[in-house]
């Protein structure tokens, strides 16, 4: 067995959480989180976390069970709109909050991932997004200049991956997960299915398996819908 398994989640973080680090956390709403790897953190007990993730999940759900126990004390992301809990704390203090809109956030990951200290966007111009950043004018236009990100930690979920790493992911959950799996000090992946090297297409694999230190099965996974809304009945 390659040396990147690991038996379960708690495990597989084992040495990599410390409070006060920056974690990238993958997938877009509820779809393709790594809920095992989020339980872990939350039974490790860790605070003063900054996670950057699109969302922070809903209350009681995803990354919400986080923002339940107190231990993120600061979000980076680009949607906040489903969490009461979130929206709480973020009024009252207890919660701080970078915003990004989110092609510029998904560009600060993945310019993190590819070495990129920095980049030049019109989004967010004229804006509070904009204000305390460089601003520089580029062929008449003003671009406003973002930072890349690289966090101590990302942790992502596939779908299917082999044990040296190699991901492939499904539909939405190819959203965050693959650019944050560039952009961690340390990846964790946790996956549905884990198979032999060989056994995935190599021209189907999103993350090469050199950007993951450690993988997981995942256990279980509820994959909750965030919302549903059906047609009445004729």
């Amino acid at each position: 067995m390659s040396k990147k398994v690991y038996p379960d989640a708690v495990t597989a973080l084992a040495g990599l959480l410390r409070n006060d680090i920056t974690v990238m956390a993958g997938g877009f709403g509820l779809c393709g989180i790594p809920e095992n790897l989020i339980e872990a953190i939350r039974l490790s007990g860790v605070t003063g976390l900054t996670v950057v993730s699109n969302n922070a999940g809903v209350d009681g759900f995803g990354l919400g069970v986080l923002l339940e126990t107190r231990q993120i004390k600061k979000m980076v992301s680009s949607y906040v709109g489903e969490n009461k809990l979130f929206a709480q704390q973020y009024l009252s203090g207890a919660l701080e909050l970078e915003f990004n809109p989110q092609g510029t956030l998904a560009e600060r990951i993945r310019a993190g991932g590819a070495g990129i200290p920095a980049f030049f966007t019109k989004t967010g111009v004229g804006t509070l997004v904009a204000e305390g950043k460089e601003l520089r004018e580029f062929d008449g236009e003003t671009y406003v200049m973002e930072r890349g990100i690289v966090a101590d930690l990302s942790i992502v979920k596939a779908w299917k991956g082999d044990t040296e790493g190699n991901l492939v992911y499904r539909k939405t959950a190819r959203n965050f997960n693959p650019m944050m799996a560039t952009a961690g000090k340390v990846t964790v992946a946790e996956v549905e299915e884990l198979v032999e090297p060989g056994s995935i297409d190599p021209d189907h694999i999103h993350t090469p398996g050199i950007f993951v230190q450690r993988i997981i099965q995942g256990a279980t996974y509820e994959k909750r819908i965030e919302q549903r809304t059906i047609r009445k009945r004729a």
